[in-house]
């Protein structure tokens, strides 16, 4: 019986991962549910799997949760400093950071350092720091496994790999909703549009992501660093079926592929189970069923927030970090109407100019570049506002 603490209950990931726990009760214990503010949601989760710990890391939802759980026993925390504490707990095995944003690299951190087996489904945490979360992971012999659909798909392509070069991973990404769309057609999308995914059902941060192509820059950050290859080692590829999840290419040529209907459970069943494949309830792969699976190069000039990414790691040090802290910002005012769907790379790209660049950072560095970076991005948000003719999204 395996105990689980999972960061971020009440979103996507969060949600798919107790689906997966509910069909194997037997093998899988709940022991801590953390979430920002969903404090009805993280009611009904308390009530039907009985964790020992409930953290809301918004403290002005500490009354409702503690009034709305009285009689259970549970402990209620509140606060986010609360979250790494619940992480760190000696009773738990996994830890499933599924929060979203930076807000995941503090409590996956605080994990490593406790020994905890790290389920990573929130990849900034890696795009922020990632040199200093595979050091601390080394250095407290901490296995991270990966939860990303493509990295869990790599992960289980290299094994029984060991000792055997690898030539290129190729991950895929589906292309969003706008995959077709020119320039002039993305000046004009609205939210909507955005979070109107073909494939996958994400979170509204995660989804916008996508419609960029964010969130494929993203996850080659995190390779790179989870399989220690370099980034010319990496080649994206635009697989709009999404049914090959990613795949291998070793120095003989050989390829090797995952492939699976787009299901998150399935990755978040391998985390947990792992080294074990254990039987799963959802539907699975019909073949004949299958549309024709292509493959295409993504387009760096419609989504240039792609580029960013390449250009925010090759420069390094403490650069992804600001490229992160701008796209939460971006993406948060876009989701409020405050911004156009393409400002979005502009936002990102003026502040990555603007901001402090640090070429070795520590953990200080990076909470203040953070900081930093949010401040100048809100900057740049409300000159674009400001800009004679700017869309604004429907």
């Amino acid at each position: 019986m395996k105990k689980i603490a999972i960061l971020g209950s009440t979103g996507s990931i969060g949600t798919q991962a107790l689906d997966v726990i509910r069909s194997n009760p037997e093998l899988f214990k709940v022991y801590a549910l953390t979430a920002n503010r969903n404090a009805k949601l993280l009611v009904e989760q308390v009530r039907e799997f009985n964790p020992k710990i409930a953290v809301i890391a918004d403290k002005s939802k500490y009354g409702e949760l503690k009034s709305a759980l009285s009689g259970i026993p549970v402990e209620i925390w509140a606060g986010e400093d609360a979250i790494p504490e619940a992480a760190s707990q000696a009773a738990v095995d996994i830890v499933l950071t599924a929060m979203v944003g930076y807000a995941g690299l503090k409590p996956t951190l605080s994990a490593i350092e406790a020994g905890k087996t790290i389920a990573l489904a929130n990849k900034e945490t890696l795009v922020v720091a990632g040199e200093i979360v595979m050091e601390a992971a080394k250095k407290h012999g901490t296995a991270i496994l990966p939860v990303d659909s493509e990295h869990s798909a790599i992960f289980q392509c290299l094994a029984g790999e060991k000792g055997n070069t690898v030539e290129k991973i190729l991950l895929t990404a589906s292309g969003g909703p706008f995959r077709k769309h020119s320039k002039e057609m993305l000046a004009t999308v609205n939210k909507r549009d955005a979070l109107n995914h073909p494939n996958w059902s994400m979170g509204e941060k995660i989804t916008i992501d996508s419609a960029t192509m964010m969130n494929k820059g993203f996850e080659m950050i995190e390779a790179k660093w989870l399989f220690g290859v370099t980034t010319a080692q990496i080649k994206i590829l635009v697989h709009p079926q999404s049914i090959v999840h990613s795949m291998v290419q070793f120095v003989d040529n050989s390829v090797k592929a995952q492939m699976g209907l787009p299901d998150m459970r399935l990755p978040i069943l391998y985390a947990l189970a792992y080294p074990n494949r254990i039987p799963a309830n959802f539907k699975s792969t019909d073949f004949t069923q299958l549309p024709p699976l292509t493959f295409e190069e993504p387009d760096m000039q419609r989504f240039p927030c792609l580029a960013l990414t390449y250009e925010a790691i090759g420069q390094g040090g403490n650069m992804p970090c600001i490229l992160n802290a701008a796209n939460e910002a971006a993406v948060a005012a876009f989701l409020e109407d405050r911004i156009s769907f393409t400002a979005i790379g502009t936002v990102i790209e003026k502040t990555m100019r603007r901001a402090t660049f640090i070429p070795t950072p520590t953990l200080g560095d990076y909470i203040l570049t953070d900081g930093e970076a949010r401040t100048i991005s809100e900057e740049i948000i409300r000159q674009v506002q400001a800009l004679p003719g700017q869309q604004r999204p429907c």
